[in-house]
């Protein structure tokens, strides 16, 4: 059985599998929905056909190829999640930050760790806890009796992938020291400006479940980060190869890198030049203002989350092989962008809708747009 929102009375609504993607009367207020799509799989969009005059060889290859020997480095560690590790790769790849928040056992932290792993970069983890300082991430600056001078010592932010794993469990005043990071790429200490090395990416991890002695992060921050992922639990299948492969030595711990950090810089500046369509940004932007004006939602999406999902929806894009963004990878990133940023409303939460149901309501009822013939 798959479950939506009637976009008319916010009403829950169950439904068989076979009906997803059909339209039917809401049974309450009997006006007519669209059902979502059953299940949370991947569009499957197709590989964009060659160009005339053009090498038959997909564009984008570069950023494809890079993604693909990262994607299967990852896999060996972490089983049965590749469309979360893609999303991941999106994230990465368009230059955001990512938030992974699911129980406690499935795999964030070593999802984090594999990523860390297949990049030829500087990597440290931060062990979130309540008594973790601002200074303990940042760094400080250190008396140095032979110099008779002050000395900055760099903390692990200055590192090129960075995983603050248990964040909600360190305290506020902790938390805001990553905003600066996050958003401007650069850390100030004692008034001087530090820049972080590019690509630089901090992978969060947090548990949903267990809030004693947690701090939850603000909107303000969870603004910051592009995406946000679950990884749900393995099927039994996955569990079976998952337990054969953990038999003897960990897989991580023989993972070794796959790229450099400059091939991650150089797809970063090729899905900047994937190219968005007018009528795909006022998709965008339709979309964006209607979780603001939805019955069911109290704070909507902020212009920060169109840039978010233009910018996931070019790497997307460049990852399989268009050098232009199609509407359906707009409806693919949308859910992992905007679901952290909505507050539903408490009346809203007791009738069981979800930001994530209301943003798949979102994308099926907003029109998409043709785009001319040349894409």
């Amino acid at each position: 059985m798959g479950k939506c929102v009637c976009q008319h009375c916010s009403q829950s609504i169950e439904f068989p599998d076979q009906l997803a993607g059909q339209e039917v009367a809401c049974p309450v207020c009997a006006k007519p929905t669209r059902l979502p799509r059953s299940g949370p799989p991947m569009i499957k969009i197709p590989a964009p056909p060659p160009r005339p005059g053009t090498s038959p060889e997909p564009v984008g290859t570069g950023v494809s190829a890079v993604v693909k020997r990262m994607i299967d480095n990852i896999e060996t560690v972490v089983v049965g999640k590749r469309d979360k590790i893609l999303l991941a790769m999106v994230t990465y790849f368009s230059e955001g930050h990512l938030l992974l928040e699911d129980v406690p056992g499935v795999a964030k932290t070593m999802l984090a760790r594999a990523i860390a792993q297949s990049v030829g970069g500087s990597f440290k983890r931060l062990q979130c806890t309540p008594d973790l300082l601002p200074n303990d991430i940042t760094g400080a600056s250190i008396f140095n009796p032979k110099t008779t001078e002050f000395e900055f010592r760099p903390g692990p932010v200055f590192a090129q992938i960075v995983l603050a794993d248990e964040i909600n469990r360190t305290t506020p005043r902790t938390q805001s020291a990553l905003l600066e990071a996050m958003s401007e790429r650069q850390v100030t200490v004692d008034g001087v400006n530090y820049p972080l090395e590019p690509p630089f990416l901090i992978i969060a991890t947090q548990n949903p479940i267990d809030h004693e002695g947690t701090f939850p992060l603000p909107e303000a921050q969870l603004d910051r980060f592009m995406t946000r992922l679950s990884l749900g639990y393995p099927s039994a299948e996955e569990e079976t190869r998952m337990l054969e492969r953990l038999q003897g030595e960990h897989p991580i711990e023989r993972l070794q890198p796959v790229v450099s950090t400059d091939d991650v810089l150089a797809c970063q500046k090729a899905v900047r030049a994937t190219r968005v369509d007018p009528k795909v940004r006022d998709y965008v932007i339709k979309i964006v203002r209607a979780t603001r004006q939805h019955d069911a939602i109290s704070l909507g999406a902020s212009p920060r989350a169109s840039l978010a999902i233009v910018r996931a929806a070019q790497a997307l894009a460049a990852i399989q092989g268009y050098d232009f963004v199609l509407p359906d990878h707009v409806k693919e990133v949308a859910p992992a962008v905007l679901s952290h940023r909505l507050i539903v409303r408490p009346e809203s939460r007791l009738r069981k809708v979800t930001a994530a149901s209301v943003v798949d309501a979102i994308t099926n009822q907003t029109p998409v747009p043709t785009l001319p013939g040349a894409y």
